[in-house]
């Protein structure tokens, strides 16, 4: 059948499965012998596009062997490894569906997704499986867990003993292009976990927008991801992205570290890094140990996961020489869809449109608003997923048509870049004002003090709402009310007065998501944000100190 025209621009025939793009094109272009990873473990391990060919086509024949079928989901919860890789694209090569999962979670929200997707296999890393088996005897739906790489216990099966034997070919499922590829479940700041399901057209679709389009992605490229395969922002930075263009990845299997990541980008100079602003401010805070650190070999370097503070980015550029490109977007559309572009690059905005991508800024009533003015944005692409597993009203709620309800609030201003405000939820009004937290943690992150913050809401003794901000700061710096007075003096001078602090208070560490976005949700709700105007005041923690005008 011929291509027909998907309205992002991408062409795609009808009939399609995304691994041929991914897996099998690579082959027809000669690049079965380049390196499509490098694992950074003890031994490095090196995979060409070749081995990932035959092992995708292995994992996919292992996967038959036990029974599973087209649309049956395949939960994984695996760390950065070829594994994971295998593991997703061997999946939808038989037209199954991988669920990426949080490698970090609790058993009890393990029992939740996989009790809730229905998945009849797990793939799980080695290390992480003894959080299945202290669940398994309530897992109503799976039938097999799968240990990556091995070995196994008595009822499980090792992912190299079901590799074992099975051949190198197996030609891709006959799926449609609007045939669901693959969940990633997002779970926004309350309420279950939501599975949105993606389409066999999604990855290629965001890759060749964002990727291609905004990042300028290449053959020749070495990518380095900070966020993990199992986070939206992190599939595309290391799987389809790099997949899409014959790229090489750097894989690191362990948990974040900074000084580890500076070490890698001065060794390992790979030309595109990405990261969350809570990586960058760590890495801000690495001591030169005896050297410093020469970045030169990036030549684009991407914030997404939180709005990338501007302070954040001034010390970036001045320690590195590197500037940092920040951009926006969602599990739900898969990835970034509003970015800087490079040479295009206005710090401390969100940035532009990424090509293919739609907006509207629209009030309560969805009415549009005119450039300045904050309010939710609507977002229309052609990687937005079909809807939320299993969650009708909520798919209603956010999926208006072909417009995806953000629950982001920006403004757009006269030049098409845009500026984020803060969450809806998050948004509050001091005096009749709105304030965007946003705004006040750049004000506060500002100070030199200050590594990061988050702003919220508190009630003074009157029931009114004041900004309260919760700031972590440098090592060796000493908190107390003189240093609070100090910060609130200096975010008077920036932002309007309304908006600084009323209270400051200094803590070790901000609660985050494994990705790295604060939870400013459990600021308010786990009793961080104070006592009401009616409650008592609570016990100071230990580490943590109040300033309060």
């Amino acid at each position: 059948m011929a291509d027909e025209l998907i309205h992002s621009g991408t062409q795609l025939p009808a009939l399609y499965n995304g691994t041929t793009t991914l897996v099998d094109a690579h082959l027809a272009a000669g690049r079965a012998d380049k390196t499509a990873y490098i694992v950074l473990e003890d031994p490095v391990r090196r995979i060409t596009y070749r081995d990932l060919a035959g092992a995708v086509c292995r994992v996919g024949h292992g996967l038959r062997r036990l029974g599973i079928r087209m649309e049956d989901r395949v939960l994984l919860c695996l760390l950065d490894s070829p594994e994971f890789v295998f593991g997703f694209l061997g999946a939808m090569r038989i037209g199954a569906v991988p669920i990426p999962t949080n490698t970090q979670l609790r058993p009890a929200e393990y029992e939740y997704m996989l009790n809730d997707s229905r998945a009849r296999a797990a793939i799980v890393s080695s290390d992480l499986v003894d959080k299945i088996r202290e669940i398994r005897g309530r897992l109503k739906w799976l039938e097999h867990v799968v240990v990556a790489p091995g070995p196994a216990d008595r009822g499980e099966l090792a992912l190299d003993d079901l590799m074992a034997g099975q051949s190198d070919d197996l030609p891709p499922a006959e799926t449609s292009r609007d045939d669901p590829a693959f969940w990633l479940y997002s779970s926004g700041s309350t309420g279950f976990p939501k599975g949105c399901v993606h389409l066999h057209h999604d990855m290629v679709i965001a890759a060749d927008c964002f990727g291609r389009r905004c990042l300028g992605l290449g053959e020749a490229d070495l990518i380095f991801s900070v966020p993990k395969l199992f986070f939206a922002y992190g599939l595309g930075n290391s799987l389809y992205f790099p997949l899409r263009v014959g790229a090489t990845t750097l894989l690191q299997p362990g948990r974040f570290d900074a000084a580890r990541t500076l070490e890698i980008l001065h060794g390992r100079r790979p030309t595109v890094f990405i990261a969350v602003p809570t990586a960058f401010a760590a890495m801000l805070q690495v001591e030169d140990l005896g050297r410093a650190y020469d970045l030169s070999g990036i030549r684009v370097c991407h914030s997404g996961g939180e709005p990338l503070p501007l302070p954040i980015f001034e010390r970036w550029k001045a320690r590195f020489g590197v500037e940092i490109l920040d951009g926006i977007g969602s599990s739900e559309v898969v990835h970034i869809y509003i970015s800087n572009f490079p040479g295009r690059n206005r710090p401390g905005s969100t940035g532009e449109a990424v090509p293919g991508y739609e907006f509207r800024v629209v009030d309560q009533d969805l009415r549009d608003l005119p450039a300045g003015e904050v309010g939710d944005l609507l977002v229309k692409g052609d990687s937005t997923a079909a809807g939320y597993w299993n969650k009708h009203e909520q798919t209603k709620r956010a999926f208006m048509g072909s417009w995806f309800f953000s629950g982001d609030r920006l403004s757009r201003d006269a030049d098409g870049f845009y500026l984020f405000a803060g969450r809806s939820d998050d948004m509050f009004k001091v005096s009749g004002q709105w304030v965007a937290p946003a705004e006040v943690e750049s004000a506060v992150t500002s100070h030199p003090a200050v590594v990061e913050s988050a702003a919220v809401a508190r009630q003074d003794e009157d029931g009114l709402l004041k900004v309260a901000a919760y700031v972590v700061l440098r090592a060796g710096t000493t908190p107390g009310e003189p240093l609070a007075e100090e910060i609130r003096s200096w975010v008077q001078q920036r932002i309007a007065p309304f908006k600084a602090p009323r209270w400051i208070e200094f803590v070790a560490d901000l609660p985050k998501t494994a990705t790295g976005k604060i939870q400013r949700f459990k600021l308010r709700a786990e009793g961080m944000a104070g006592p009401g105007p009616h409650e008592k005041p609570r016990e100071e923690r230990a580490g943590h100190v109040r300033g309060a005008g």
